[in-house]
C-alpha cells in the first residue's frame, strides 16, 4: 500500500472555496491508487482569534484549558475537508487524537509525541477511505489534550508518515512554495532554495523561518523522512525538498544558505544576583521544567560577588517567565529584573560554515557598515545569531543577504 501523507497550512484551508478546490485535488490524486492520509491546520487567523480571546481573561492561563481552547481550530477545519470530499463522492473520515492514539507527555501547549497508533487510519486505508487528522494535538496519560507548539501541525505530519512508513510526506503552503534564502515578506530579492539539510533546516526553524516547525524536522532527521515543501495550488512550481546533507546535489551546496529573523523573542535580564556555585540550576531548572525554550544567555564578569544575567525566551512565554522567576525570589536574591521585548534576533545559517572561516567577521562587519549594533551573540557550529534592536531588522536582513551573494 503506496501512502502519501499530506498537511495543509492554515492559510491554504482559510476559506470554503480553498478547501473545496483541495478536495479537488485529492480526488485527482486518489485516482492514481495511492492511498492519503491529510493533516490539516486551523483556518488562517483562527488559532490566533483564541489566543486573543484567553488573554482577554488571563495574563496566565490555566495550561489545560488552553489547550481544550485552541485545539479546537484544526478540529474543525478536518471536518469540513472531509465534508467537501464527501461532497464530491470521495470517501473520508476525520480521526482525531484520541481515536488514533496520538499520545504525548504531559506538558502543555509545547507537548512532544511519544507514541502513535496506526490500527485506525490502516483500517479505513484499506477501505479506500481519505484520512482526515486535525493536526498540531495530542492526548497525554490523563487523557486531556495536549497541543504541540506553533506549527505543530508539521510535527504531526511528520510523525504520522514516519510510523505509517509512507511514500512521501508533502508540506502545502498557499503563502509560500518552498524555503528561501530569507522571508520574502520582508525582503524581495530572497531566493528559493532547492534543495537543504535537516540541520540548516533545523536551526533556521529555530531561529525565527516560520516556514517549518523545528521539531517536525528534528523528527524527521531522526527518522530519514525527505519533506517536500510546496505551494497548495501551483503544481507548475517545483518546491524544496529537505534531506540528508550528503544527498544534496554540490549545485546547491552554499557556505550560508539563509538569513532568518525572529521578532517574537524577549530579552531578560536578571540584576544584582549572587555570584555562587548553582545559581544558574536554581535560574533555569524551574523554566526548562515548565517548557520554556532558553535560547542566548550572557552572564557578566562579576564585582563584588553579585552579577548579572540576561538570556532570551520566547514573547508567548515572558510572563510566564516572569512569574517564574518571582516565585523563586527568596532563593535567587536577586535586586530587580528587566525584560525588553523590542529585539530582533538575526542568524546566518548554513553549512558550509564549518570548512570556511571569516564568516563571523563578514557577519559582524556587515552589521557594522549599516550601523546596527549588536547586543548578545550565539553561534553553533553552523550558525551565528545576533540580538539586535527591532527597528534595524529589515536592514539587517537585507545587509547580510547581500554580504553572503544571495540575492
Amino acid at each position: 500500500m503506496k501512502i502519501v501523507v499530506q498537511k495543509y497550512g492554515g492559510t491554504s484551508v482559510s476559506d470554503i472555496k480553498k478547501i473545496k478546490k483541495i478536495a479537488l485535488n485529492i480526488k485527482k490524486l486518489k485516482k492514481t491508487g495511492v492511498s492519503i492520509v491529510l493533516v490539516v491546520s486551523a483556518m488562517a487567523g483562527e488559532t490566533d482569534r483564541l489566543i486573543k480571546l484567553i488573554n482577554s481573561v488571563s495574563d496566565v492561563p490555566n495550561e489545560r484549558e488552553y489547550d481544550q481552547i485552541i485545539s479546537t481550530g484544526e478540529k474543525i477545519s478536518s471536518s469540513l475537508l472531509v465534508m467537501a470530499l464527501n461532497e464530491i463522492n470521495v470517501n473520508a473520515i476525520s480521526l482525531d487524537a484520541s481515536k488514533i492514539n496520538l499520545m504525548t507527555n504531559n506538558i502543555h501547549s509545547k507537548a512532544s509525541i511519544v507514541s502513535i497508533g496506526t490500527k485506525e487510519i490502516k483500517k479505513y486505508l484499506k477501505k479506500k477511505f481519505v484520512v482526515v487528522v486535525p493536526g498540531f494535538q495530542g492526548i497525554n496519560s490523563n487523557n486531556d489534550i495536549t497541543t504541540l507548539g506553533r506549527g505543530g501541525s508539521d510535527l504531526s505530519a511528520v510523525a504520522i508518515a514516519g510510523i505509517l512508513k509512507a511514500d512521501r510526506c508533502e508540506l502545502l503552503k498557499d503563502d509560500v512554495d518552498g524555503i528561501y534564502s530569507a522571508d520574502p515578506r520582508l525582503y524581495n530579492k530572497a531566493k528559493k532554495i532547492n534543495h537543504i539539510s535537516y540541520q540548516e533546516m533545523l536551526e533556521m526553524s529555530s531561529l525565527g523561518s516560520k516556514v517549518l516547525q523545528s521539531k517536525a524536522v528534528e523528527m524527521a532527521n531522526q527518522l530519514n523522512i525527505k519533506i517536500y515543501v510546496k505551494s497548495t495550488f501551483n503544481n507548475s512550481r517545483k518546491g524544496t525538498l529537505v534531506m540528508k546533507e550528503d544527498k544534496i546535489p554540490i549545485k546547491d551546496k552554499k557556505v550560508v544558505s539563509g538569513i532568518t529573523h525572529d521578532l517574537k523573542q524577549a530579552k531578560i535580564s536578571i540584576i544584582g544576583i549572587k555570584d555562587t556555585p548553582g545559581i544558574a540550576s536554581k535560574i533555569f531548572k524551574p523554566i526548562s521544567q515548565s517548557g520554556i525554550i532558553v535560547d542566548m544567555i550572557v552572564q557578566n564578569i562579576s564585582t563584588e560577588g553579585e552579577t548579572d544575567l540576561t538570556f532570551t525566551v520566547p514573547k508567548e512565554d515572558l510572563n510566564k517567565t516572569f512569574k517564574i522567576l518571582r516565585e523563586n525570589k527568596s532563593k535567587l536574591s536577586y535586586k530587580k529584573l528587566i525584560k525588553d521585548e523590542k529585539i530582533a534576533l538575526i542568524s546566518i545559517v548554513g553549512a558550509g560554515m564549518k570548512i570556511h572561516t571569516g564568516i563571523a567577521t563578514r557577519m559582524f562587519t556587515s552589521l557594522a557598515k549599516s550601523k546596527i549594533n549588536i547586543s548578545m551573540i550565539s553561534t553553533s557550529e553552523i550558525k551565528i545569531s545576533c540580538v539586535i534592536n527591532q527597528t534595524s531588522c529589515k536592514k539587517a536582513v537585507s545587509s547580510l543577504h547581500k554580504e553572503f551573494g544571495l540575492d
